[in-house]
């Protein structure tokens, strides 16, 4: 027996070096691209740094700064969680809508799916762009039919109570990816439920609640989750909308307050650039990037327990 030990934990240290060597590339990758950034941000929000001169410690300095001293942290982080509470709901709800409408269209289905998903494939800034144009409030497209039928005419991208929906409508313009996804996941529930709820006298919306939304259920929490973390991300259309609407569209020169108007478009991604390129605050912007890092694992741990428990319910 004891000879037979040294041959069996040569086998486990075998067993465990091979296992280690399968998974060398996502570790090396986890700790290239993860890992060690997550860590350098940690150490940089504790120090002086500006990118060029040696960190030096200031503890709990930046910390402090961006919370009480910085003027543009507490509006960036109202915007974007009201980008993510609002865009994001209807951006699930939206995507959901349209993919149950293809999947009842019977007459040349595919030209709907194109239809439906061109937008998604038009550049960010182009279409951002083309948006602020469309809803230009003086001589926008949208406002002059508004008109016409003498309705109200909204600010938009000039109007701070108005910016954020003007990007909400902007991203459910491009709901394309969405749609795809969702389209595929009720194509693949199966069609025995459906018959077998109609046959017990269920209505569509009784098989909606009882038979669609449980089997693509895992769909929608992906698109939830995926939905908050990009969102949380939410840079280039914010940022493009206040500078066409705010007229400096061009030239490094031209001086620009970000989140025009009225920081209603301001968002954490912009606050991030701008501490850490623009006033080479290196340990200021670490601070927002690990605030930021904190809500989307807040988030995503938030609906992925009460989706456990939603599953523990049902079984």
């Amino acid at each position: 027996m004891s000879a037979a030990n040294p041959g069996l934990r040569a086998r486990r240290r075998r067993s465990a070096l091979r296992t280690l060597g399968f998974l060398s590339p996502w570790l090396i990758g986890f700790g290239v691209f993860f890992g060690y950034p997550l860590a350098a941000t940690v150490y940089f929000s504790f120090m002086k740094y500006d990118g060029f001169a040696d960190p030096v410690w200031n503890g709990f300095d930046n910390w402090t700064y961006v919370f009480t001293d910085y003027p543009f942290f507490w509006p960036a982080l109202g915007n974007t969680l009201w980008l993510v509470v609002v865009m994001v709901s209807l951006r699930v709800v939206f995507g959901l809508g349209i993919g149950l409408l293809v999947t009842k269209i019977k007459t040349a289905p595919g030209l709907f799916r194109t239809f439906f998903y061109l937008p998604y494939l038009a550049p960010p800034v182009a279409a951002t762009m083309a948006f602020v144009f469309l809803l230009n409030p003086g001589t926008g497209p949208a406002n002059t039919v508004l008109d016409f039928f003498g309705l109200p005419q909204p600010g938009w991208f000039n109007d701070a109570s108005w910016s954020k929906p003007a990007l909400t409508l902007l991203a459910l313009w491009g709901i394309g990816d969405l749609m795809v996804i969702f389209l595929a996941s009720l194509l693949d529930v199966p069609k025995e439920q459906y018959e077998a709820a109609e046959l017990d006298g269920a209505g569509p919306w009784a098989r909606f609640r009882y038979v669609t939304l449980p089997n693509i259920s895992p769909i929608v929490l992906f698109a939830v989750i995926t939905g908050i973390i990009d969102t949380l991300q939410y840079y280039t259309q914010p940022i493009v909308a206040s500078k066409v609407a705010s007229g400096v569209i061009g030239g490094s020169g031209q001086q620009f307050e970000p989140g025009y108007p009225e920081k209603s478009t301001l968002t954490v991604p912009q606050v991030v650039y701008n501490l850490g390129f623009q006033r080479f605050d290196t340990g200021a912007a670490s601070v927002v990037a690990l605030v930021l890092f904190v809500i989307a694992m807040a988030f995503t741990a938030l609906l992925m327990r009460r989706r456990s428990g939603f599953l523990t319910a049902e079984d």
